[in-house]
């Protein structure tokens, strides 16, 4: 079990990020956090991983195995997809997974730098070196962003797999996927704190469009599946 206590957060003066927080994340559980931009969300997510220090409290039961998939990859890294992968299965000292890049549908060059691969594509490679290890304790910032429809389908099979072979996830998604995930505990961060969410509901919305425009909105934040009628 991983235990989130009275964890609280300020960088240099400002004000509190994290105002206390408390959660526990049980082995084979997923734990989504909503919320605004800025709201602190990344901050708790870095914490948990042991990225970032607390100001005060402490996270207890982090597992020897810690997956990170940041929300956004440095701009300047110059490592090329490939590189990037065989990096972490060393330090690791697993094989590199490549099966899982065909499973999300990468379209890109695994010798190009991550730097220059389109977002949808560096997020798969990202994706791939997460979900290397069984198990463990995945922590996932906005995962489903910039994926097609598609490989968002497929990484919510990766997440409920990953639940089902023990793994702890947490993440932080503004789609509305991890929230529909089954047996999933959703929260919402308020001025710092963890609130449970109880219902997270999706509407559905007709409306009138051109092909292109329904591909459009297939890829806007929140939306889950556009279904043309026919």
């Amino acid at each position: 079990m991983i235990t989130v206590d009275g964890v609280w957060k300020r960088y240099g003066r400002g004000p509190m990020v994290l105002t206390g927080i408390d959660t526990a994340l049980a082995p084979g559980s997923v734990t989504a956090v909503l919320g605004e931009n800025g709201c602190g969300k990344s901050t708790l997510l870095r914490i948990a991983a042991g990225i970032t220090v607390p100001t005060r409290g402490a996270v207890r039961g982090r597992p020897g195995s810690v997956s990170y998939l940041p929300e956004r990859f440095p701009d300047q890294l110059r490592l090329s997809a490939r590189a990037y992968l065989r990096h972490f299965a060393r330090v690791r000292r697993l094989p590199t997974r490549v099966e899982l890049l065909d499973r999300l549908g990468f379209a890109g060059d695994l010798d190009q730098p991550m730097s220059e691969l389109s977002k949808g594509n560096a997020q798969k490679v990202g994706l791939t070196q997460t979900f290397g290890p069984v198990g463990g304790f995945l922590v996932l910032d906005e995962p489903w962003a910039g994926l097609d429809v598609a490989a968002r389908a497929i990484l919510s099979d990766l997440v409920r797999e990953a639940a089902e072979a023990g793994a702890t996830v947490l993440v932080t998604d503004h789609t509305g996927a991890a929230a529909k995930l089954p047996g999933a505990t959703v929260y919402r961060m308020t001025e710092g704190q963890l609130r449970p969410v109880e219902d997270v509901g999706l509407v559905e919305v007709v409306v009138t469009c051109t092909s292109e425009a329904a591909d459009q909105m297939a890829k806007l934040p929140g939306v889950q599946s556009v279904r043309r009628m026919p």
